[in-house]
């Protein structure tokens, strides 16, 4: 018994596609989805311990700056309350030095004394400076309240003050990426530590500078991020901006080279010194992303004037993600490498046997009683149910061939019949078309005869009294000559008319020669038809008529089409205007008559243009059928031309015939 054959089926009908998806779902799917999530969540959470780990360091340095200013505070206070300070207030020529020599001790980069009228008793240098007192924390200590700030000191105040410390704090600025566009090339302002305490008469000033003060910003470096507390390669970094500017930092632009001067991205200086909240994200750095952590810092006027900074680097950190992604992704194909080939082993046992019946039910289907699953069968449900369809298949393939000689006879008694039917019918149908032809003949020529009866004897009328009229009038009739000849080319048309009824009826009595028409003489006879429409619509006509060759088109025909395209115009230009009428031989091969009629209208749109030629499509809704250039277009195809039109509104119409030249009158004798 040959193996039947497989049965296409649908990709997710498919017996196998539902057992793999039911045996690897929970390895190839559930298990990678509940692993990207378990990691994306790591993640997430792994990101929102480094914010946590870079806010709490940012913690930790603004304490330590709290703790300068605090020490600053507590230097001077003591100061001013030492028995020394009493006796050098004493001596105002000595107060200079010893201002000098405990600036000195205390680590400070000016310090002076102010007494309580605002005058200044001495500087670094001996002379006076002017307006201590605009400093809150300076009128605060001339109140008895001691106490330390940040304050900006411009380059003039500096200078006052000390001029190293004014050319210290002197930076240039370095164009930095992402930065807020700037005009200044160098910051001459310095932020400094600003401490006052009272004192004997007056109060004591101090302070430090903040530009460049390496070593203030490394000691919080060390501070934040002592060695071993970063991943391996890891890179902490702290720094002070005065407003945007780095003024004091460990960030290296190069290797040996830190990156004062730079400038903080737009960003960040949006998110903290013009909305005044924290910054704890990822920040691109001079030259590379940190994990950042800004904060503002506010002066002793309670104004936004600079920020610090700490963070580390984020490279180390993504690093360490990718290879735990990287380790997990490795482990996952290691478990599918060994788990898949055992369920695809189990499936195998279930969709295998359903596949062959499958396979029996589709060659069944197509027409093969013959197909069988085959054994061995295996002893489970599956294989009880493939031996019993091979069993029911027996059973159907002995009836189906009883049933197949009882249809052949069938269909022999049937064959026989329906011949006989086929031949009667066609013996109806042919009756049938006979009787309708010999109708319609006989229609025809009863409405033909009526036709030429009741228009041929009022037209011989017309014709007689015409002829009177003539006679009688003899010499006075030349004025009227046009008018007469009109009349009687009429008469002719009603003429040929009945001629072409009678002609349709019968054919054979009525043929006529290949006698061609000149259409520049059909268009002068038309032209009077039509002369009082154009008078009334004050439209000029131009005229060019130069065929020089005759067409086959019927005179009666071609003078209706040349009627309808003129009334056409002159409806076009109901305020006038000009209307052209030409006639040219063109081509060789086969020689053509081409007939132009233009106007200067209202023009179309391409969607009329489009129609215009239709049955029963017309624009002018109650005084026009749309039969005139439907009508016009099959007198003109069965002449054996073609009739186009261009138009565009505003621009005129042009209507363009082509005739072939007849073969009775060759175009070199016209």
């Amino acid at each position: 018994m040959s193996e039947p054959p497989v049965r296409r089926v649908s990709f997710w009908q498919s017996v196998r596609v539902r057992m793999l998806v039911i045996a690897l779902l929970p390895a190839l799917i559930l298990l990678p989805m509940l692993l990207a999530y378990t990691i994306r969540s790591w993640m997430d959470r792994f990101d929102g311990v480094l914010i946590d780990k870079v806010a709490g360091e940012l913690t930790i340095a603004h304490q330590h700056l709290d703790g300068l200013l605090y020490a600053r505070q507590a230097g001077i206070e003591a100061l001013g309350q030492s028995a020394d300070f009493d006796r050098a207030v004493g001596d105002p020529a000595a107060l200079p030095a010893f201002l000098e020599a405990r600036r000195q001790a205390l680590g400070l980069d000016f310090l002076y004394f102010a007494s309580e009228q605002g005058a200044i008793a001495s500087a670094p240098d001996g002379s006076r400076i002017a307006g201590p007192s605009r400093w809150p924390v300076v009128t605060a200590a001339l109140t008895g309240r001691a106490g330390a700030e940040i304050d900006i000191f411009d380059g003039a105040e500096l200078a006052r003050l000390s001029p190293a410390m004014a050319e210290r704090a002197r930076l240039p600025l370095v164009q930095t990426v992402a930065a807020v566009p700037t005009e200044r090339s160098e910051e001459t302002r310095g932020m400094v530590v600003h401490a006052a305490a009272p004192a004997q008469g007056g109060a004591l000033v101090g302070g430090t500078l903040l530009n460049r003060n390496l070593a203030f910003i490394d000691e919080i470096n060390a501070l934040v991020y002592p060695e071993g507390r970063l991943t391996a390669g890891g890179q902490g970094t702290a720094t002070i901006f005065l407003e945007d500017v780095r003024i004091s930092t460990n960030v290296r632009l190069f290797e040996d080279v830190r990156a004062l001067g730079t400038r903080v991205s737009a960003a960040v200086r949006a998110r903290v010194l013009d909305e005044g909240r924290v910054w704890l994200d990822r920040a691109f750095v001079v030259n590379d992303w940190y994990v950042s952590a800004y904060e503002p810092i506010v002066d002793s006027f309670g104004t936004r004037v600079g920020m610090l900074y700490v963070g580390f680097l984020e490279a180390p950190f993504v690093a360490a993600e990718r290879r735990t992604m990287i380790e997990i992704a490795a482990g996952l194909f290691l478990v599918l490498v060994v788990a898949v080939p055992v369920l695809l082993r189990w499936a195998r046992g279930i969709f295998a046997p359903l596949e062959r019946m499958n396979a029996v039910i589709g060659a069944v289907e197509d027409g093969d009683l013959g197909a069988r699953s085959g054994g061995p069968f295996a002893e489970d449900e599956i294989g009880r149910v493939a031996a019993q369809l091979d069993h029911l298949l027996d059973q159907i393939e002995e009836r189906d061939r009883r049933l197949r000689g009882w249809a052949e006879e069938l269909e022999e008694r049937v064959a026989d019949r329906t011949r006989d039917l086929e031949e009667a019918n066609r013996q109806i149908e042919a009756t049938t078309r006979q009787l309708i032809v010999s109708e319609k003949l006989a229609a025809i020529g009863e409405i033909t005869a009526g036709v030429a009866h009741e228009i041929n004897n009022p037209l011989a009328v017309i014709q007689g009294n015409l002829d009177v009229v003539r006679e009688d009038l003899r010499d006075r009739a030349a004025p009227l000559k046009t008018e007469f000849s009109l009349i009687q080319e009429q008469i002719q048309a009603i003429h040929i008319l009945v001629s072409k009824l009678l002609r349709f009826a019968r054919p054979e009595e009525y043929a006529e020669g290949g006698a061609g028409n000149d259409p520049d003489e059909v268009i002068r006879n038309t032209m009077p038809l039509v002369q009082h429409l154009l008078a009334k619509a004050r439209i000029e006509v131009g005229v060019d008529l130069d065929a020089g060759a005759v067409v086959a088109m019927n005179q009666t025909e071609l003078q209706q089409v040349l009627i309808n395209l003129m009334v056409n115009a002159i409806q076009a230009m109901p305020e006038g205007g000009r209307l052209d009428i030409a006639t040219r031989r063109v081509g060789a091969e086969p020689p053509m008559v081409r007939i132009t009629v233009a106007d200067t209208g209202s023009g179309m749109t391409e969607a009329v243009v489009a129609r215009i030629f239709d049955p029963f499509f017309t624009t002018k809704r109650s005084e026009g059928t749309g039969l005139g250039l439907s009508i016009s277009r099959n007198l003109v195809t069965r002449g054996g031309g073609t009739i186009t039109v261009e138009s565009a509104p505003g621009d005129g119409t042009r209507f363009e015939i082509m005739l072939p030249v007849a073969n009775a009158v060759p175009a070199e004798s016209a």
